[in-house]
């Protein structure tokens, strides 16, 4: 499936920072820790890089989370894999068991009762899931959730290689010098991974390590676990905030 111009690259971003956050995973206390010290104001953009659902036990407190924030700003939203397995599995039965093995269950359960037997979740939060956008893209930044397909124009990018693609580690600049800002692909040792023109931050929050935030613009790094441990802001790559 290719992308048809998915995306909100012609958005105005506020006028404060430009926040990308990793990885939720349905860790609701790492993202209430986060937010509480990120003190977000409706002048930053915010934008969420997809797998907010699925594995950590708080998927609906996050998702209410998201959707105020949301209400509060300029505010994007990722679709990761994770959202796009749930989504399918609306309408695909065979879906169904495979998503509730790859986190899904999770998911169901932080809804209660009645989602665990019907498998339904609020209709607000399907429709802010349904309104996740491929990319997102600013003068210098590229925003994917998983990675790009050396070679092709943004636009023309598929969804497998969004959502889905593992980095490699040798992953080229782009030629238009813009950096790519991504996730998806879990730094088991908690420490964002900084490549060639690249940043990872999904710090695998759901593992027990690091829910990531990174200012942008500052390349400051704040990040959270669901013990409510905190820690930042450090610079990107210091060696406070190691790169993996």
């Amino acid at each position: 499936m290719t992308v048809e111009g998915n995306s909100v690259e012609d958005s105005a971003p506020g006028s404060g920072r430009l926040l990308a956050i990793g990885d939720i995973h349905g860790c609701q206390i790492a993202f209430d820790t986060l937010l509480k010290h990120l003190a977000i104001t409706p002048a930053d953009t915010v934008v969420v890089l997809g797998d907010v659902i699925d594995r950590g036990p708080g998927t609906r407190q996050v998702i209410d989370r998201l959707i105020e924030l949301k209400q509060r700003g300029p505010f994007v939203f990722l679709l990761g894999n994770h959202e796009e397995m749930f989504l399918d599995s609306i309408t695909m039965e065979d879906v169904r068991e495979p998503w509730m093995g790859f986190g899904g269950l999770e998911t169901l359960i932080s809804y209660g009762e009645h989602a665990e037997d019907t498998g339904e979740l609020p209709a607000e939060h399907v429709a802010f899931l349904k309104s996740g956008v491929d990319y997102f893209e600013t003068e210098s930044t590229v925003f994917v959730h998983a990675s790009l397909e050396p070679g092709k124009p943004l636009a023309k990018q598929s969804i497998e290689w969004l959502r889905w693609a593992k980095l490699t580690r040798r992953e080229l600049p782009l030629p238009n010098g813009k950096r790519v800002i991504c996730g998806h692909t879990a730094q088991k040792s908690g420490r964002v991974w900084v490549g060639n023109g690249w940043v990872c931050i999904d710090t695998f929050a759901y593992g027990g390590m690091y829910l990531t935030a990174l200012d942008v613009g500052n390349d400051l790094v704040y990040q959270a676990r669901q013990t409510g441990e905190f820690q930042g802001p450090t610079p990107l790559g210091s060696k406070s905030n190691p790169v993996s």
